[in-house]
């Protein structure tokens, strides 16, 4: 059974949100991932929402561009924490998807990352799940240690080569 599920309106938005699988996978965190439009479906995508949490979801990670519609909908039906991940658009950048995600109305909070931020989110759908699972906390902190050490190797190439030749 999948604790996240992982939405987006539109495939084009798909580069994003496999970078949320990416981590989940990593992490070994189960997941569904769906394409549903709430505007062009909304029965399907009603019915998506309203049966999320007996397919055992605990998190969902929405994805929308433009209207960005899609995670308040989904908080508006789902109980649990939903987080929004803006899509990067021609006309506005992402800023119109940013700010239809995060001016959520009060009582239907959406936690928003940043535009494009697929990976952020993945991580704070596997942060919210680590507060009941040890084991997942245990996999996040060697994700951290591995960034970590990641940094300090490419400092130490840096130092050893200069910037030049880097």
């Amino acid at each position: 059974m999948s604790q996240v599920s992982i939405v987006m309106g539109s495939d084009s938005d798909l580069p994003v949100m496999s970078k949320a699988a990416g981590v989940l996978d990593k992490l070994g965190i189960s997941y569904e991932m769906r394409i549903i439009s709430a505007h062009r479906e909304p029965d399907t995508f009603f019915e998506y929402a309203k049966t999320a949490r007996e397919r055992g979801i605990k998190v969902v990670i929405a994805g929308a561009g433009m209207a960005a519609h899609l995670p308040g909908m989904c908080a508006a039906i789902f109980p649990l924490p939903v987080i929004g991940v803006p899509m990067h658009t021609s006309s506005l950048g992402g800023r119109d998807s940013l700010y239809s995600i995060v001016q959520m109305p009060s009582g239907i909070p959406v936690a928003t990352v940043a535009i494009g931020g697929g990976v952020n989110a993945g991580l704070l759908a596997a942060r919210i799940l680590a507060v009941s699972d040890d084991g997942l906390l245990a996999r996040l902190t060697a994700y951290a240690e591995e960034m970590k050490e990641g940094v300090e190797e490419k400092d130490a190439r840096l130092q050893r080569q200069g910037y030049q030749d880097y």
